[in-house]
């Protein structure tokens, strides 16, 4: 199965073409442009650099929310219209499932997984996930968004933070969680489309797919999203 996979959450754009669950290729940019102006053409130049005609595609995932207001509403709509021309299956992804997914298997079994993005105004969207017996990490809290230091402060055990909420608010993970809050290398705080598409594929095998005429982003807080 062809699956082309964005994501548009935050300040940097990144998409991916699989066959299955191996990258035939994947870009990614963080030049601060505008999602709305580069994402199709983006596409376009990626699907060509294959030499694969747009009607192989046969699944088109996104990343759904949460995120930035605009940046998902680029993406979403972008990837509706394409599977909407094309007659394909559409599968939105949670962005911090896919963060979570940047972490690598090591043998720290007992240690969380907290992916956290800047949501503005002072606060982050996160959610936080387990090590399993089957090697995937499950989601034991769903994503929300709130402040850091309320969130930190009901956390317990060794946790590794990782996204540019991770980013920002650095200091204050390591104040109230100290010796207990372990950081991902910096190239690990990006979304990457890999990623989405490989869970878009675990959704679109178990039949979790999204309506194409009524999928909309996530944005846990909508009444001021634009302005995130």
């Amino acid at each position: 199965m062809i699956t082309l996979a964005i994501d548009t959450s935050a300040g940097t754009t990144s998409i991916a073409l699989l066959e299955d669950n191996s990258i035939l290729t994947e870009l990614f940019m963080n030049s601060g442009k505008n999602h709305a102006a580069t994402l199709l053409p983006a596409i376009e130049n990626l699907i060509a650099s294959v030499g694969i005609k747009p009607e192989r595609i046969e699944l088109f995932a996104f990343t759904a929310g949460p995120g930035s207001f605009t940046g998902l509403r680029v993406g979403a709509s972008t990837v509706k219209g394409l599977a909407f021309v094309l007659e394909k299956p559409v599968v939105g992804v949670c962005t911090l499932d896919a963060l979570a997914l940047n972490v690598p298997d090591f043998p720290l079994k007992e240690v969380a997984v907290c992916p956290m993005l800047d949501a503005g105004r002072g606060e982050i969207y996160t959610a936080l996930y387990a090590p399993s017996e089957t090697g995937i990490y499950e989601k034991t809290l769903t994503e929300c968004v709130l402040y850091p230091e309320k969130f930190l402060d009901s956390i317990d055990g060794e946790v590794i933070f990782l996204g540019n909420g991770a980013e920002k608010y650095r200091d204050v993970i390591g104040n109230v969680l100290p010796g207990r809050s372990f950081f991902m290398p910096p190239h690990f705080n990006h979304i990457r489309a890999y990623a989405v598409g490989i869970l878009g594929r675990r959704k679109f095998d178990t039949g979790d797919m999204s309506d194409i005429m009524t999928v909309t982003p996530d944005y846990l807080r909508a009444s001021y999203a634009a302005k995130v």
